[in-house]
């Protein structure tokens, strides 16, 4: 198999199969395939695209390329929840603790900022003391103590998408559909859900500017879950403007307690508890959507997720009188 084949039969339009794909992301890994010819690999993506097997292919050739973790260990469905980013999207720290408190286990790997975006794991260290990282022992006695745990991600999770992301940025290859909806999945299914909701951002504040390139994305990822058998749900939410009137880490935590005590701003509450609801209808502790509306918005006016969030700072080493 030489690469050179594989370049010549993406920029022609063609489907590559599962062992091209493999054989590609695992000789850039390795070093064996030097950075121009990925680069000209990306382009014809970019231009040809790739079809649903295809993209869940790459996707799990990344998965593969370095560490996963394996929750299967901790009972019940684990289901995840990423956001493509926006301003102000606090979410995290509203909806892990929601739905932990309604009996879903929250295994979550989070990653720094990127871009204009604020990152879960820049906003935790705002907490004096937190700790983002914790050891896989660690990590996985707290989701079975208190149902919730969030660190930073692996140092070795998904190479291959890190070595990928770093040449789209400097090829003008980034905002490509397949490429972007890969690089996504593959975190979360190497972070080991079972499960995953997407929230993706439209508008002026989002990376995908236009309802329609949303939808494409959103069903690019639901595709790519359907093909490995994760179930996947997406729901597409405005980020023409701040889901909040708080921007920065500190500021972002203080506007997520005060959401968890009944008093958030109405846009981010209400995303919170649509998002909440999903999981927890994904995690089978609803069978339907207003049933799972009606029991977050219970935890969220009872303190039982505020009580939730404060055991998770304390569990992670951070001052719980915040």
């Amino acid at each position: 198999m030489r690469t050179v084949d594989i370049i010549h039969k993406k920029r022609n339009g063609e489907a590559l199969s599962r062992e091209e794909i493999d054989f590609l992301i695992a000789g850039y890994v390795q070093g064996d395939i030097p950075d121009y010819q990925v680069s000209a690999w990306a382009m014809a993506v970019y231009f040809q695209g790739m079809n649903a097997r295809e993209t869940a292919d790459l996707t799990m050739a990344m998965t593969r390329s370095g560490d996963q973790v394996d929750l299967s260990g901790i009972p019940g469905l684990k289901v995840d929840k990423h956001s493509t980013g926006g301003v102000g999207d606090t979410t995290t720290l509203i909806v892990a603790p929601l739905v932990a408190a309604a009996g879903v286990p929250v295994a979550k790997m989070s990653g720094r900022g990127l871009g204009h975006t604020g990152g879960t794991v820049d906003k935790l260290e705002a907490i004096p003391g937190f700790a983002v990282e914790r050891t896989k022992e660690q990590f996985l006695q707290q989701v079975r103590d208190i149902g919730l745990a969030v660190v930073g991600q692996s140092g070795n999770m998904t190479p291959a998408d890190k070595k990928l992301y770093g040449l789209r940025d400097v090829t003008a290859t980034v905002d490509s559909v397949p490429l972007i909806a890969s690089s996504i999945m593959s975190k979360k299914i190497a972070s080991g859900a079972d499960r995953i909701v997407l929230d993706v951002k439209t508008g002026r504040g989002a990376f995908m500017k236009t309802l329609d390139d949303s939808i494409v994305l959103a069903q690019a990822m639901v595709d790519i879950g359907t093909e490995i058998g994760r179930d996947t749900l997406a729901v597409i939410t405005n980020m023409d403007e701040p889901l909040g009137p708080s921007i920065g880490n500190a500021l972002e935590v203080l506007e997520a307690i005060e959401t968890l005590r009944g008093e958030g701003p109405a846009e981010l509450t209400e995303l919170c508890l649509v998002l909440a609801a999903h999981m927890i209808v994904l995690g089978g502790q609803a069978s339907s959507f207003a049933e799972a509306k009606d029991t977050v918005e219970r935890l969220l006016h009872s303190g039982a997720a505020l009580e939730k969030l404060r055991q998770f700072i304390a569990v992670q080493g951070g001052d719980a009188a915040v």
